[in-house]
C-alpha cells in the first residue's frame, strides 16, 4: 500500500487557496481514478485507488495545516505503510507559480505542514512533492498570501500545475520516485 497525502485546511473558507493546492491534487487523482472519499480511521478523508494488487490511499487531513502530521502518522501506522511508500503533496512559496519539485527527503523549508509530518513520523525521510504558489508581494504578510485564493491570471498556471502534479504522483506510484523526479523536476517542463 502507498499513502499520498495532500496538505491543506478543511472547510469552504479555504477552498481554492494557495495553501490547499495539495488537496487539489488529491481531488484530481480521485476524479481520474473514479474514487470517492470516506471517513478515515484518523482525522482525515480517504479514498482508495485500487491498481492491480495494490492500493493507493489518497488522504486529505481534516486537521488544520499545522497539525497535518497527526492524520498522516495515524494512517501510516493503521495501514502499516512503510516510510518509503508515503508521499506528501503541498504548496511551496519559495517556488515560482506552477513549478514542481519532488524530493526523497529534506527539510520542511519553513512549511508548518511538512514540519508537523516530520515530527509525527519521527523522520524527515519521506517523499514530498512541492507545488510552487509563488511568494507574491514581499510586503504582504505571508499567512495572508498562502490563505488567499489565486488571482484570475494565475488560474491557468496553477490548474496546469495541479494536473502535472497528479501526473507526477501517478508516475511515483507506477515507476518510482527516481523516474518521477527525473521527469517532473525539469524546469523547462514547469515554466
Amino acid at each position: 500500500m502507498k499513502l499520498v497525502a495532500g496538505l491543506g485546511n478543511p472547510g469552504a473558507r479555504y477552498l481554492g487557496t494557495r495553501h490547499n493546492v495539495g488537496f487539489g491534487v488529491i481531488d484530481e487523482l480521485a476524479r481520474r481514478h473514479g474514487v470517492g472519499f470516506d471517513a478515515a480511521p484518523a482525522e482525515a478523508l480517504q479514498a482508495k485507488w485500487r491498481r492491480d494488487a495494490d492500493v493507493v490511499l489518497l488522504v486529505k487531513p481534516l486537521t488544520f495545516m499545522n497539525l497535518s502530521g497527526q492524520a498522516v502518522s495515524a494512517l501510516s501506522r493503521y495501514y502499516k505503510v512503510a516510510l518509503p511508500d508515503v508521499l506528501i503533496v503541498c504548496d511551496d512559496i519559495n517556488l515560482p507559480l506552477g513549478r514542481l519539485r519532488l524530493r526523497a527527503n529534506g527539510s520542511e523549508g519553513g512549511h508548518n505542514g511538512l514540519r508537523s509530518v516530520a515530527i509525527e513520523l519521527g523522520s524527515m525521510d519521506y517523499a514530498r512533492l512541492r507545488i510552487g504558489v509563488g511568494r507574491g508581494d514581499l510586503g504582504r504578510d505571508l499567512a495572508d498570501h498562502v490563505l488567499a485564493r489565486f488571482e484570475p491570471d494565475e488560474m491557468p498556471g496553477i490548474e496546469a500545475a495541479v494536473a502535472r502534479a497528479a501526473d507526477a504522483v501517478e508516475t511515483w506510484v507506477v515507476d518510482g520516485l527516481a523516474k518521477a523526479m527525473n521527469t517532473f523536476n525539469r524546469s523547462d517542463d514547469n515554466d
